[in-house]
């Protein structure tokens, strides 16, 4: 009966990253004009994308979204120095935020297609 428990628990889960990876993926994406140290409140703004993609990197590869976590870890890396010193990215990172966030989105989108949820 505790596996039965769990495997229902699991499911889930998995339901609730899925409804809301991609929405997250896109948040990030829009607001990409709000990240730049030329912006007044660019610190704030990087800090809330790098705990929104902490979340995708913290539970994607646990629960079966290898790629999308791994994925979700270069955005992560992009933000990390930004945040970590509360500041806004610079022009290099803004644009490398830009290209591994289109790849998150392409590796998220994939993956979750193939996502087969256990008992449906």
């Amino acid at each position: 009966m505790s596996v039965d428990i769990f495997a229902d628990r699991l499911v889930r889960v998995r339901h609730r990253f899925v409804s809301g990876v991609e929405g997250k993926i896109e948040d990030a994406r829009a607001s990409i004009p709000s990240l730049s140290d030329a912006v007044p409140a660019a610190a704030a703004s990087v800090g809330d994308i790098y705990r929104s993609v902490h979340s995708i990197v913290g539970i994607g590869r646990t629960i079966g979204f290898p790629a999308t976590g791994r994925a979700a870890r270069l955005v992560e890396d992009v933000l990390r120095a930004a945040y970590c010193t509360g500041r806004g990215l610079t022009a290099d990172e803004v644009s490398l935020l830009t290209n591994s966030l289109n790849a998150l989105r392409e590796v998220a989108s994939s993956e979750l297609r193939s996502f087969h949820p256990v008992g449906e």
